[in-house]
Formats: C-alpha cells, sequence, structure tokens
C-alpha cells in the first residue's frame, strides 16, 4: 500500500529543544483534549496525571518534556504561541498550582502530576499515557499516544491515518521508495520537485502550497537571524555559550544590517573564501540550533534536533552559490528535501530514540544534499545519489546528549552535517549515477538495520557514549 507522507508532515513549525520530546507531547496533548471534546468528557475532567516513558522520562527533563505537555494542556498551539510567552504559562503553573484547562477554565494541578517513569512501552522508545479523573477521582479517560519523532504522534490502539491516505485519495505518483521516484522523473522528464509539487496538488491549490513553503523558509530565516544575533548563554546547566553570534560577528565584520532582507544582501556582497563558506555555513546551522535549545521557534527537517542543517545549506545556495537565487529556488528545494525525508520515514525511522541521530543529522543531510543537487542542476539520478552519499557517512551515528539536552554534541552535528550535505552534493555532480554502487533505497534499509542492531543506551537515553563519559559534572 502507497504510504502519503506530505512535505508539511516533514517540514513542521514548532518550539524548540526536541521534535519527539517536546512537540510530539505537545501535539500528544491537544489530541487528548480532542478527543475528550469528541466524547463530551472535556468538562467532567478535575484532575489529570500524565506518564512519561522510556526516553522521553529518561531526557525529558533536558527537552523540556513536561513543560511541553503542561502548554499543550493549557490549549496552546507550538506553531503560534508567542514564545516570550512560554515562560509565563509555566510560572504560573507552578507558583499557582492551577492549570488553565484547554484555556477555558482552571483545574488543580501541579508540575509534579506529570511523572517521569524509567520504564519502556512495547511499542515504542517515546510514549505517555494521559489520565483524566473527575471530582469523584473517578478515572474517567485514559489514552497512551507514542511520539514517534519529528513531531508524528500516533495514538495506542487508533490507526495511523497519516499513513492511510491512499485509502481515500488517488495520487498521480505514488512513492514508496527512490526507485518509485526516479522511474517517475525519468518517464516524465521532470526533476523530483516537480513530482511532489504535483502530488502536493492533489491536496491543495498551488498558491496554498507556495503560501505554505515561504511561510516555512521566512521561519528559517528568522531563525537563523535571531541565532547570528543573539549573544549569551544556553539554558540547561551545561553552560554552553552561543557560538552563531562571534563568528557572524566575525564574518561580517562588524557591519550592521537593517533586518532579514537587507541582512541577506549584506551577505552576497561579501567576498567568500573557502574557509569562510565553512565558516558561514557553521555559523547558519549553529544559529538555528541555538535558537532550538533555547526553545525558540524552528522548523523541523525532519526534526528539531536536526533542524540546522536544510536552512544552513540552502542559505548558503542563496547567498554564496547563486546571488541571483530567487523564492522558485526555495520551493523546489524544501519539495525535493521533504520527499527524501519522507523516503526515511516510511522505510526506516526519522527518531533518534528509534535509530540514533543517524536518523536526524544523517537524514537532514540526505534531505539537504538531494535538494542542494537539484537546485546545481544535477538530475534526478544525481539527487538520489547525493542523498545516498550523505546518509552513507552517517550509518552508526549515536544520539548521546549530555544531560538530555539537545545541546552537546547536537548543536555541532548540524554544522558538520551541512557540510557533509554540501560535499555529497558535489560529489554526486562528478559521477555518472549509473557507476554507482550503492543506491539510496539500500542506503535506507542499511540505516534500519543499523538502527535495530543499536545498543539502546545510544538512542537519546543520555545512558551512554558522551552523555555518561563527559557527563554533567565534567561541563
Amino acid at each position: 500500500m502507497h504510504q502519503f507522507i506530505s512535505v508539511f508532515d516533514m517540514l513542521k513549525i514548532g518550539v524548540g529543544p526536541s521534535s519527539s520530546h517536546t512537540l510530539g507531547p505537545w501535539r500528544a496533548a491537544q489530541n487528548w483534549i480532542l478527543n475528550l471534546e469528541s466524547k463530551n468528557l472535556l468538562e467532567n475532567v478535575a484532575s489529570i496525571k500524565v506518564d512519561l516513558y522510556g526516553s522521553l522520562s529518561l531526557t525529558g527533563k533536558g527537552h523540556a518534556t513536561d513543560l511541553a505537555v503542561a502548554l499543550g494542556l493549557s490549549g496552546t498551539d507550538p506553531e503560534f504561541i508567542p514564545i516570550n510567552e512560554i515562560n509565563t504559562h509555566i510560572e504560573n503553573i507552578k507558583l499557582r498550582n492551577k492549570l488553565h484547562f484547554n484555556a477555558i477554565r482552571e483545574i488543580d494541578f501541579s508540575m509534579d502530576q506529570i511523572v517521569f517513569n524509567r520504564e519502556f512501552l512495547q511499542f515504542h522508545a517515546n510514549g505517555l499515557t494521559f489520565r483524566g479523573f473527575n471530582t469523584n477521582n473517578d478515572e474517567i479517560s485514559t489514552e497512551t499516544y507514542y511520539s514517534i519523532g519529528g513531531g508524528f504522534v500516533i495514538q495506542e490502539g487508533v490507526e495511523n491515518l497519516i499513513e492511510n491516505v491512499e485509502n481515500k485519495i488517488t495520487f498521480p505518483y505514488p512513492v514508496n521508495k527512490a526507485i518509485d521516484l526516479d522511474k517517475y522523473c525519468k518517464e516524465k522528464g521532470e526533476n523530483i520537485s516537480d513530482i511532489v509539487l504535483a502530488n502536493e496538488m492533489i491536496l491543495a491549490k498551488e498558491e496554498v502550497i507556495y503560501k505554505k513553503l515561504d511561510n516555512i523558509w521566512n521561519t528559517m530565516l528568522e531563525c537563523m537571524y535571531i541565532g547570528c544575533h543573539t549573544e549569551g548563554i544556553l539554558p540547561g546547566g551545561l553552560n554552553v555559550r552561543r557560538r552563531a553570534f562571534s563568528t557572524h560577528k566575525k564574518l561580517i565584520k562588524d557591519t550592521e544590517y537593517n533586518g532579514v532582507t537587507d541582512w541577506i544582501k549584506g551577505i552576497r556582497k561579501t567576498e567568500v573564501k573557502f574557509r569562510e563558506i565553512l565558516k558561514w555555513v557553521s555559523c547558519f546551522a549553529l544559529s538555528v540550533n541555538e535558537v532550538n535549545a533555547s526553545l525558540g521557534r524552528v522548523v523541523t527537517a525532519p526534526t528539531n534536533g536536526s533542524a540546522g542543517v536544510i536552512p544552513a545549506v540552502l542559505m548558503y545556495y542563496m547567498v554564496i552559490e547563486n546571488h541571483e537565487a530567487t523564492i522558485d529556488h526555495v520551493r523546489k528545494f524544501l519539495l525535493t528535501a521533504g520527499e527524501i525525508g519522507s523516503l526515511f520515514k516510511k522505510n526506516a525511522t526519522i527518531s533518534a530514540a528509534m535509530g540514533g541521530c543517524q536518523a536526524e543529522i544523517g537524514v537532514s543531510s540526505a534531505m539537504a544534499a538531494a535538494a542542494l543537487t537539484e537546485l546545481l542542476g544535477g538530475t534526478p539520478a544525481q539527487c538520489l545519489e547525493a542523498s545516498e552519499i550523505a546518509m552513507e557517512h552517517h550509518l552508526g551515528l549515536t544520539c548521546d546528549p549530555i544531560g538530555g539536552l539537545v545541546q552537546i554534541p547536537c548543536i555541532e552535528r548540524n554544522a558538520m552535517g551541512a557540510i557533509k550535505a554540501i560535499n555529497a552534493a558535489e560529489l554526486a555532480l562528478e559521477r555518472n549515477p549509473e557507476d554507482a554502487v550503492v543506491p539510496l533505497d539500500k542506503v535506507i534499509e542499511t540505516m534500519w538495520e543499523t538502527a535495530k542492531d543499536m545498543n539502546r543506551n545510544y538512542k537519546e537515553t543520555s545512558e551512554g557514549g558522551l552523555a555518561i563519559t563527559v557527563g554533567l559534572a565534567d561541563c
């Protein structure tokens, strides 16, 4: 059966620091409220208990999982909540032990009612259960959700509707594997982005799709701009100093710009040498993930932890590679990147809790490599080859965040993933894809097998790797 995953499923706007540990639980809380409403139970809920399991429990504090759940229960939305209001919401709950449930009425609530359990549920490492009680303390609702990576959430016992749209809708180009995508491109003589757009237009008009893509890019731009112009220490206790600010200041040589548009024009006028290219790309990636680590607004690409790779590579193209680049190039890049990401989600995983960091940084690098290759004039086959190269050199990458925070080594890994994506694109452009030994579908299969073989300690539990050998005490 064909699984359709939209570009807008892969590229979501939300709040950091983690798509699986922050955005997912936030969405799960919203879904539970919707279910309560549909069953006419919402008004009967007098108290709540939330149990976090597995990776959500082990690294939930560092990923602000409890805060995300509380914000979701408060009726706020991660795409639209003003960032400066997040702390106010949380402080009010802590100070008054009250929750403005679904933004409608107050109920008694303490953050201690969100319980961190070390136990792993069987279906997925990121599980959480919501329990609602009436005034007699009778349990009137119990629902378990799984945050499966990239902000995707599924409810236990409920069919995943995202993966079964094909039951109701027929798409012109059903794609399950890279070989399908390659076939359509060859048959139609079109680029990957053209095939993806044709599928998306079954669900929405072209102008609506473009508006949403433009919003995604504007969010990425704003995120980079904020990160490059904000200094200080990241929250969480590791005392990690923001680096994008100082790097950016050196690169622009103290020139001041009036907003994002003027900033882009200014960078384009800068004479950039090879070492400075590396610094600019790294700066763009670092800026995004420093904003992410500060509970800022980012775009999952395909996750929050890997949110810096795609904007960094696209910004590289826009301000260094092609000074004449337009919004049309941005749209093509995002369409191609989103489709590549969906191939990994369908056939492997984009969750570090399931596959280690190869499933996040590796996938984002593969997405960016294919998209950049298309913009540089590569054939669809070369785009898929670039994606394969990028992932091949991330295989086995573990997820071992120190203190459960999306900071060390996560932020730097985005810079490395972006550089690898650019290099993968250049390597693919210099080779006939027919000479390639490893097709993209095989490297996706290999990534999934590697994920299943990987020790659980290296899957976002902070129980192995740098999280143990370095640890909070050494920072």
